[in-house]
């Protein structure tokens, strides 16, 4: 891989990373500042709780912020609509698609950081796995410009994080016999079936039918985009999955009650 950075991306790129580490840093104090005026039971939390709650304020922040932004570079916006350029697909970008990648590596470091060091309270190994692929394919795709197309449509799949933290929320504040949660884990899982499984095939009908677009990418970028996405799509399986199962066994649970 011959890569030749230009003057603006030798200051874009760490830039917008140190820009999604302040970012992170900056929501979690906020975080913690409102939920002690909002929550009455905040202050009683363990400080551990305290920190997983704060931690989830900033992981929600940037959920949102990198699903709207990916909508917008991959719906909204002409960057990759067929026939828009003489540019492969794999091979277009953007300033605004470079500082996304940017602040959402930023973000990884920032929230690899604090399961690494509250490990392993924050996670585990299947969340140091997960963060550390999504690192080094936006890395990758950053630096060398190649398949970001891709990388934004498993960002835009981070959608349904504000729903697996409020799952956490409600369950720390005991609601889990609230219709809010019953509601939010319905929407959980239709968001998560069309997020990370729909979304998925959808990714990988892709690539097959411009797949001599991808053959194009240089060997270790290649093998990349093949493997990163299936690795992430089998976890995505999994916990889908899981969600599942929860929410038989939570309507289940109140069919019975009713």
């Amino acid at each position: 891989m011959e890569v030749n950075f230009r003057p603006s991306e030798k200051v874009l790129w760490p830039l917008s990373i140190l820009s999604g580490i302040v970012m992170c840093k900056m929501v979690y104090e906020i975080t913690g500042v409102i939920s002690k005026e909002l929550f009455k039971g905040y202050n009683n939390l363990s400080k551990s709780v305290k920190t997983e709650w704060n931690n989830r304020g900033f992981s929600t922040f940037h959920a949102i912020l990198v699903a709207a932004v990916s909508f917008y570079l991959l719906v909204l916006s002409d960057l990759f609509k067929e026939g828009a350029s003489n540019v492969l697909i794999v091979d277009r970008k953007s300033i605004l698609s470079d500082c996304l990648l940017g602040v959402s590596l930023g973000y990884f470091l920032a929230d690899l950081g604090m399961i690494l060091w509250c490990f392993p309270s924050l996670g585990g190994f299947e969340y140091v796995f997960h963060h550390g692929l999504s690192m080094y394919a936006m890395f990758l795709s950053l630096i060398s410009g190649k398949a970001q197309f891709y990388i934004l449509m498993v960002l835009f799949s981070e959608i349904t994080t504000p729903f697996v933290n409020l799952r956490w929320y409600l369950d720390v504040y005991d609601q889990k016999g609230s219709k809010l949660y019953l509601y939010n884990g319905v929407t959980l899982f239709l968001g998560w079936l069309v997020a990370r499984i729909i979304l998925f095939i959808f990714f990988f009908t892709h690539m097959y039918l411009h797949f001599d677009q991808v053959r194009t990418i240089f060997p270790l970028g290649f093998y990349s985009v093949l493997s990163a996405p299936s690795l992430l799509a089998a976890m995505n399986a999994y916990w889908f999955w899981r969600i599942s199962k929860g929410m038989v066994k939570t309507l289940s649970r109140k069919r019975h009650t009713q």
